[in-house]
């Protein structure tokens, strides 16, 4: 284990509470805590205090009270960090939390960077750097969704997943190097046709990977829904139902909306990002021309486009052909297009044609059938895909795969050209290089420094 200097943060928000915890990690926290912790009966209990058991008693600077509190010890190699663990649970105050953290500092502890404590189980081999990073997406997540995605990869899930595939690298690297070493014996130790097949069977591992980032993005971020339709269809005002407030503005005069406007909405534990755009229209006006050239680009980056048409004065033939368009125009393999009906109740006439086109008939200003609506979207996502696949959710991990994808379409040319072993197994060390940058088995100062100033003080 790495030794370092014994360090303190304030674990809870920076905020008043019922409870802050104050977290001290190093070789010698349990001798600085034991300076400042005393039973009821005043004595310094801590160098002899059992790991993992829970003390009650007083923090102390020298002969000034400053709470009682509960104090917890974590002894060396069985803690988050590896090291030994102090942790103080005082009363929530910004008082008593600092005047805690200024007495372990006089008793020689140092403030803690920003996610310095999972730099430190990093370090000391408790985590891979992908759970690390899995560490902040839990405290980051707003929705079931994002955190069954980020616990999974916490608990080695995504690690499991790499791993294996680092394996099949590693023994096809050996067979291969193996064969340079009996080269002058004439001896073959793996038939070239199986290492193909391994080599293809990586390729599909590696691919998936790579296409899982858009779903496991989303997942983490929200999963993006842009609402097109022509000027006044009713766009902002179902973007506000859905917020159940006025974020859009609602008026009668075509093109009122002149850029995206966003927004995040939990529905049935999933986080959707709604995307009001520019009516879709021929327009001379530069600033409405710049605001559709800008709903092109974001049903470019939707999982779904809800398509709203005015029920009481389109045609549905008119909808057939401006959704044929759209086809056309926009690659909708990776999205899902849903037909909306508006106005459904200042229609004179209830059109059979709309049931026809699977048209989901509603009333935005009346809020009926909006139910609809979000039952059609949560079908476009299979929520046991959650629990069985493994969804890339970083970017930096995305990255790294599709280097070690391009590499691997190169060892698959070199195969196919009868390229010398030794060139092979060199390529073949680039895609496991690729593969320890996302688990941190090669990495530099400039990566770690990136990925843990995005923590808090106190993890």
């Amino acid at each position: 284990m790495i030794e370092f200097e014994t360090i303190c943060a304030l674990a809870t928000p920076s905020q008043e509470g019922a409870i802050a915890i104050i977290r001290v990690s190093g070789e010698k926290a349990i001798d600085i805590c034991d300076k400042i912790f005393v039973n009821q009966k005043q004595e310094h209990i801590l160098l002899n205090a059992k790991s993992q058991r829970v003390y009650f008693g007083n923090i102390i600077n020298k002969t000034k009270t400053i709470d009682e509190c509960l104090c917890t010890v974590f002894r060396s190699p069985n803690s988050y960090t590896g090291e030994n663990i102090v942790e103080f649970s005082v009363h929530g105050t910004q008082y008593i939390a600092t005047q805690t953290i200024v007495a372990l500092i006089e008793n020689g502890a140092i403030p803690a960077h920003a996610g310095e404590f999972t730099k430190r189980a990093f370090l000391n081999g408790k985590l891979d750097l992908s759970q690390a990073e899995a560490v902040a997406d839990l405290i980051s997540s707003n929705n079931e969704a994002s955190h069954k995605l980020a616990l999974k990869q916490l608990r080695g899930g995504y690690h499991d997943t790499l791993y294996l595939l680092r394996q099949k690298l590693i023994n096809m690297s050996s067979l291969l190097e193996l064969e340079l070493d009996f080269s002058e014996e004439d001896v073959e130790f793996a038939d070239r046709t199986k290492l193909i097949a391994l080599l293809n069977q990586i390729k599909d591992e590696v691919s998936n990977l790579v296409d899982s980032f858009a779903l496991g993005n989303s997942f983490k971020n929200g999963i993006p829904v842009t609402i097109i339709g022509k000027p006044n269809s009713g766009k902002s005002t179902l973007l506000n139902v859905f917020l159940n407030e006025e974020r859009a503005i609602v008026s009668d005069i075509e093109g009122t909306t002149r850029d995206t406007i966003e927004e995040k909405i939990n529905l049935r534990g999933l986080e959707f990002r709604f995307i009001d755009t520019a009516g879709i229209r021929k327009s001379s006006n530069i600033i409405e021309q710049e605001g559709i050239k800008r709903t092109y680009k974001a049903i470019e980056d939707s999982r779904i486009v809800l398509l709203l048409v005015d029920i009481s004065k389109d045609k549905p033939n008119d909808v057939i052909q401006e959704m044929k368009r759209l086809r056309e125009e926009i690659d909708f393999s990776d999205k899902t297009l849903i037909l909306i009906g508006n106005k459904v109740d200042k229609a004179r006439t209830k059109d059979k044609e709309w049931d026809k086109l699977s048209a989901i008939q509603i009333s935005a200003s009346n809020k009926k059938n909006i139910g609809e609506i979000i039952d059609s979207m949560l079908k476009t996502i299979n929520p046991n895909d959650l629990n069985n696949k493994v969804f890339v959710t970083n970017a930096r991990h995305l990255e790294s795969l599709k280097k070690v994808l391009k590499t691997i379409e190169t060892i698959e040319q070199e195969f196919q050209n009868n390229i010398p072993s030794d060139l092979i197994a060199s390529n073949i060390r680039i895609a496991l290089h690729h593969v320890g940058e996302i688990t941190g088995e090669v990495t530099t100062e400039d990566i770690l420094g990136n990925i843990f100033s995005k923590f808090c003080v106190g993890k």
